[in-house]
C-alpha cells in the first residue's frame, strides 16, 4: 500500500511584544478603574481580530495597577519569546496619556528610527494601540483623568543582546514592536524591516558608504577592512542581497561594499540575489568558466565542475596559484549587483575565507 505523505504541521502563530504590552495595559487600567483584579485581557489586534491573553500577574495598588503577560511567540524563533511584559498604569494630572518604557525597554540614542531620540523604543503601532486602548476604557467609564503607562521587561537588557538593537542605537533593552499584533513563524518580514531600519540609521548618521555582509563573521572582516567607517555603516543583510542593495539605492547610498565568503557570493556572482542554502544551487559550471577565464588548466576546470562546495573550489584555485579567479568572481558580483539596482551607485566586493584570509576584491562604478 502506497504511503500517503503527511501534511506539514501548521506552525503556530504568536503575539508581538506590542500586543502583549497592550493587553497588559488594558488589564492594569481596568484594575485601576474598578479596583477588581483581572485574570485575562482581550484586545483587538491590528491584523483585524480579537485575542485573549492570560495574565501572569495582576495587582491593585493605592495609586497604580500592574499587570504582566508572558510573551508567546508561537513557533517563531524569536529572541523575546518567554519575555515577561509588564505594564504599570497610574493616574496623572491633566488629561494626557503618557507612554514610557521602564526596566528592560530600550531607549533610542540615534536618529533614523521611527521613534525620536531620547524616547523609549516603543514603536508607532504599539504606541497607537496603547493610547487607543486607554482612551476607550477612560471614555467607557466616563473618566476625565490622565494616565501614565510604563512598559517594562525585566529580562529585556539580556534579550537585547540577541538583537540588532545596540547597532541601531537602542540601548538598555528590547524594543516594543509589531505592526499586526501577531508573529508569523519564520517570517522574513521582521528581518527585512531590520535591514531597512539599519540603512535608515546609517543615513541619519550621514553615511554615504555602507558595508553589507551576510553575517557576523563576514561583518568582522569588513570592519577590519574599512576601519575608517562608523559602526552604523555596517549592515548584516543575511540572505537578502537584492533587497538590501535596492534599499541602499532607495535611501541614497552612494557606495556599497559587499563582504562575504565563497559559498553565498558564488551565487551572487551568478546573479542570484536571495542566497539562502535552499534558494538556488551553486552552479559549478559557472565557477569552472570563471576559473578558465582566470587561466586554469583544462584538467583543473574539469575538477571544479565536479566539486562539492564553493569553498572547495576556492581551495583548488588558491593551491594552484590562480588568485585572479577571486578578483574575477568579485567583478561578477559587482556586475550582478549593478544589474539588480539599475546602476546609480558604486559597488565593490571583497571575498574572504572562513578563517578571515583575504582572497580578492573588485570595484565597479555605476553610471
Amino acid at each position: 500500500m502506497k504511503e500517503v505523505p503527511k501534511e506539514p504541521k501548521k506552525l503556530r502563530e504568536g503575539y508581538t511584544t506590542g500586543a502583549c504590552a497592550t493587553a497588559a495595559t488594558r488589564a492594569a487600567l481596568l484594575t485601576l478603574i474598578s479596583g477588581e483584579v483581572q485574570d485575562e485581557s482581550t484586545i483587538y489586534l491590528p491584523v483585524g481580530r480579537f485575542a485573549t491573553f492570560h495574565l501572569e500577574e495582576c495587582e491593585y495598588r493605592t495609586s497604580s495597577a500592574v499587570a504582566s503577560i508572558i510573551k508567546d511567540a508561537g513557533d517563531d524563533p524569536d529572541a523575546t519569546h518567554g519575555a515577561l511584559i509588564i505594564s504599570e498604569v497610574s493616574w496623572c494630572n491633566g488629561a494626557d496619556i503618557i507612554i514610557d518604557g521602564g526596566v528592560g525597554v530600550g531607549r533610542v540614542t540615534k536618529p533614523g528610527l521611527p521613534v525620536p531620540v531620547g524616547e523609549a523604543a516603543i514603536n508607532p503601532v504599539p504606541r497607537k494601540m496603547l493610547k487607543e486602548t486607554a482612551e476607550q476604557l477612560l471614555a467607557e467609564y466616563n473618566i476625565q483623568k490622565g494616565v501614565k503607562i510604563v512598559i517594562s521587561v525585566p529580562e529585556g537588557e539580556e534579550m537585547a543582546k540577541k538583537t540588532l538593537n545596540a547597532r541601531l542605537g537602542i540601548l538598555g533593552g528590547i524594543s516594543i514592536l509589531g505592526t499586526r499584533g501577531i508573529v508569523v513563524p519564520f517570517s522574513t518580514a521582521a528581518y527585512k524591516a531590520s535591514i531597512v531600519q539599519a540603512i535608515s540609521v546609517a543615513k541619519a548618521s550621514n553615511c554615504e558608504h555602507v558595508v553589507i555582509t551576510t553575517g557576523g563573521r563576514s561583518e568582522k572582516y569588513g570592519m577590519k577592512q574599512f576601519p575608517e567607517l562608523p559602526e552604523e555603516a555596517f549592515i548584516e543583510m543575511g540572505d537578502f542581497v537584492g533587497f538590501t542593495l535596492k534599499q541602499c539605492k532607495k535611501q541614497g547610498m552612494k557606495k556599497v561594499s559587499l563582504v562575504g565568503m565563497m559559498g553565498k557570493f558564488s551565487k551572487v556572482a551568478q546573479g542570484v540575489m536571495m542566497v539562502h542554502s535552499k534558494s538556488a544551487p551553486i552552479d559549478f559550471n559557472f565557477l569552472a568558466k570563471a576559473a578558465s577565464e582566470s587561466g586554469a588548466s583544462a584538467e583543473l576546470v574539469e575538477e571544479i565542475k565536479g566539486a562539492n562546495t564553493a569553498s572547495q573550489v576556492g581551495d583548488l584555485m588558491t593551491q594552484s596559484g590562480h588568485h585572479q579567479f577571486f578578483e574575477k568572481l568579485c567583478k561578477y558580483c559587482c556586475l550582478s549587483a549593478l544589474k539588480e539596482v539599475g546602476d546609480g551607485i558604486d559597488v565593490d566586493t571583497s571575498l574572504y575565507t572562513l578563517k578571515g584570509d583575504f582572497l580578492g576584491q573588485a570595484v565597479q562604478h555605476g553610471n
